[in-house]
């Protein structure tokens, strides 16, 4: 069966298929499609997770032994596979089709490509995948799509744009919806939902500001503490609220404390920038700040986000741009508090 990304949520809602292929050209989409089919997996009690990483000379039959074997307790897992290239190969279509032909009870199978061509989607293992399960073909979004699209996440936090305030904001994020996600994430915590106009959505957001909250938390993955100290000085001058600075620094951290875990469990940098879905021009300053410090430090470092969230919302008494500057600085290295960042 297939399905377009707005009809996921509902599909998902009535039950799971046992096979589930996403894939497209919105790297962004592809992520919260991918989320949603997890979430809902773990709602309905499939509790353990195994991903393989489908690199250059991978072997397939990985695939059928992860599938075969038992997990603890003979616990119901969701078995996520990662194609580096939306074209699996000759053995990769054969052990795809293999697999299709009769999935295991017990295993959910989530299999998560690039781009997929009008030949690719014709191939024999997308047939079978989609014979077996649901695929979901995620479509580049154009002009045309992307001003409803907004539209509908900005309600989906609670505002009603005017037609204006979509345009505008159609236009400052031409056409990257990662950051159109981010832009609305930065409006839902710092504005009241309700009514939006152009003009308040300009000043929400508008471009005047000398420094951006994501300047600095490149600043701090960068190791870069002098920039950290300059960029933050200017984002409170400039009177940009503290919980959206926190908000842009515990983004990474909490994508990094993932990523660490999984450096630790064996995968290589490369493996892991692919399963979460790193952009090229990212990938540079995320190997640097994984190089930094340890799965147990990012760790750490989100746990402090979370109090520095408290401490700006005046659940716990403190000095709180103090301690958004400390977390900033041992993101990048520099730890003023003496606390150990040695990695782990």
């Amino acid at each position: 069966m297939r399905l377009r990304p707005d009809d996921l949520p509902q599909h998902l809602a009535r039950g799971l298929a046992p096979v589930y292929l996403l894939a497209g050209a919105e790297p962004l989409l592809l992520q919260e499609a991918a989320d949603a089919v997890r979430a809902a997996a773990r709602h309905a009690g499939w509790g353990a997770r195994q991903c393989l990483v489908v690199e250059a000379g991978f072997d397939w039959s990985a695939l059928v032994t992860a599938a075969a074997s038992l997990s603890l307790f003979a616990e119901r897992r969701l078995l996520e596979l990662r194609l580096d290239s939306a074209k699996p190969g000759e053995a990769g279509s054969r052990a795809l089709v293999s697999y299709a032909a009769a999935p295991p009870p017990d295993v959910l199978l989530l299999v998560v490509a690039g781009r997929l061509d009008a030949a690719a989607q014709r191939s024999a293992w997308v047939r079978a995948l989609e014979g077996a399960g649901v695929a979901v073909i995620v479509p580049a979004m154009d002009g045309r799509r992307l001003p409803d699209w907004l539209a509908g996440r900005l309600r989906a936090r609670g505002f009603n744009p005017t037609r204006e305030a979509v345009a505008l904001l159609v236009e400052r994020v031409e056409g990257n919806l990662l950051a159109a996600a981010q832009e609305v994430e930065k409006l839902a915590l710092t504005q009241t939902p309700g009514p939006l106009t152009a003009d308040e959505l300009l000043a929400a957001v508008g471009d005047s500001a000398r420094f951006d909250v994501y300047a600095l938390a490149d600043a701090a993955l960068a190791g870069d503490s002098v920039r950290v100290l300059r960029v933050l000085a200017a984002l409170r001058d400039e009177g940009v609220e503290g919980t959206l600075i926190n908000w842009a620094l515990s983004k990474e951290l909490r994508a990094l404390a993932a990523m660490a875990a999984d450096r630790a469990a064996g995968l290589t940098v490369e493996a892991v920038l692919a399963r979460h879905n790193v952009w090229e021009q990212r990938k540079p300053l995320l190997r640097k700040a994984l190089a930094r410090h340890g799965s147990g430090v990012w760790a750490k470092l989100l746990r402090r986000a979370a109090r520095v969230d408290r401490l700006l919302k005046g659940v716990e008494p403190g000095a709180a741009w103090d301690e958004l500057l400390h977390l900033a600085l041992a993101t990048a290295g520099c730890d003023p508090l003496g606390c150990e960042l040695r990695s782990s």
